[in-house]
C-alpha cells in the first residue's frame, strides 16, 4: 500500500438531518468499514444532533467523567464513541460536529501526531479565512490566542480511518461544569467563571451563525480536496440503526468502563 493524497480519493459528503447521538455512534462505525471495504468512497459527514449529549472516549470511566444525577436532570444523553480522546459536551445548536471515514492509505507510515495534524489541515485553514489564527496543539486538539476551539479523536477500523472533531460554536458552561467531573477539577481553582475561556466559542472568535461556519467548512474541503454531495444509502441507515439499539443505547457499551 502507498501512502495518497486527499486528491486521490472521490470525496463523498453526507449532511443529514438531525439524529440521535446513539444513531452518530453507529454511523462512524458503519461507514467507517464501508471506505475499508470498499463498499463507499472516502466520506466527510457533518453530524446534526437531535438531542444534547456527552460523548465519552472509548477508555475513559464513566463515572469519572459524567455527573449521571446532573446529567439526568438536564435530559442529556451519555454515550461512548469507538474512538478514544476525552469527553465532549453536545447541545445541538452549540456544538460543529464531522467525521472523515477514509482509507487508511491517507495516513499510511504517519505517527499518530502527524495524522492528527494532516487530518485536521483544510480546518485550519477554513478557520484562518474566517479570521481566527488556529493551530494543531498535540495530540489532539485545536486552539488559538482565544483558546480552545475544538477536540479530535481517531480510530482504525478494518482498512480505514475515522476521524472525528467537535468544534464549540457556543457552550453553556455552566451546565457543562454541573455534567462533566472533569471540567470542575481543571477549573476548580480558577472558578466558574473561566469555564467559557478554556474552550473559546467560535461564535465569540467570529460573530458568524452556525450555519454560515459549516457552510465555510464544507466550502474549504470541497475548494482543497474535492467533494460531492452525497447521502446516506438506506441499508447503510439500517445497519446503523440496528447497532444503535443493539450496541451504543446499551447500558453494558456505555459502561464498559464503569
Amino acid at each position: 500500500m502507498t501512502r495518497t493524497r486527499w486528491r486521490d480519493h472521490d470525496w463523498r459528503l453526507v449532511h443529514t438531518a438531525p439524529q440521535s447521538p446513539a444513531l452518530h455512534m453507529a454511523l462512524d462505525e458503519v461507514l467507517t468499514h464501508a471506505v475499508g471495504a470498499g463498499h463507499r468512497p472516502p466520506t466527510l459527514r457533518i453530524w446534526e444532533w437531535a438531542a444534547p449529549a456527552v460523548v465519552i472516549g472509548r477508555f475513559q470511566s464513566l463515572r469519572n467523567e459524567v455527573d449521571a444525577e446532573a446529567a439526568r436532570r438536564h435530559g442529556i444523553e451519555v454515550v461512548r464513541r469507538v474512538s478514544g480522546g476525552g469527553a465532549m459536551f453536545i447541545e445541538p445548536g452549540n456544538t460543529i460536529t464531522w467525521s472523515i471515514c477514509a482509507p487508511l492509505s491517507l495516513i499510511k507510515d504517519m505517527s499518530f501526531q502527524q495524522a492528527y495534524a494532516w487530518m485536521d489541515a483544510w480546518t485550519l485553514e477554513a478557520l484562518g479565512e474566517l479570521g481566527i489564527k488556529a493551530w494543531y496543539q498535540p495530540l489532539n486538539d485545536i486552539t488559538s490566542e482565544g483558546g480552545k476551539i475544538a477536540g479530535a479523536a481517531q480510530a482504525h477500523r478494518g482498512g480505514a480511518v475515522l476521524h472525528h472533531v467537535t468544534m464549540a460554536y457556543d457552550i453553556d458552561a455552566a451546565k457543562m461544569l454541573e455534567v462533566l467531573r472533569i471540567g470542575r477539577e481543571k477549573l476548580s481553582d480558577k472558578g466558574t467563571q473561566s469555564a467559557g475561556k478554556r474552550v473559546d466559542p467560535l461564535r465569540s472568535q467570529t460573530g458568524l451563525s452556525r450555519a454560515a461556519i459549516i457552510e465555510h467548512m464544507i466550502a474549504t474541503f470541497r475548494r482543497l480536496h474535492g467533494l460531492a454531495d452525497d447521502t446516506l444509502r438506506a441499508d447503510e441507515l439500517a445497519q446503523a440503526e440496528t447497532l444503535a439499539r443493539e450496541k451504543f443505547s446499551t447500558a453494558a457499551w456505555t459502561a464498559d468502563v464503569p
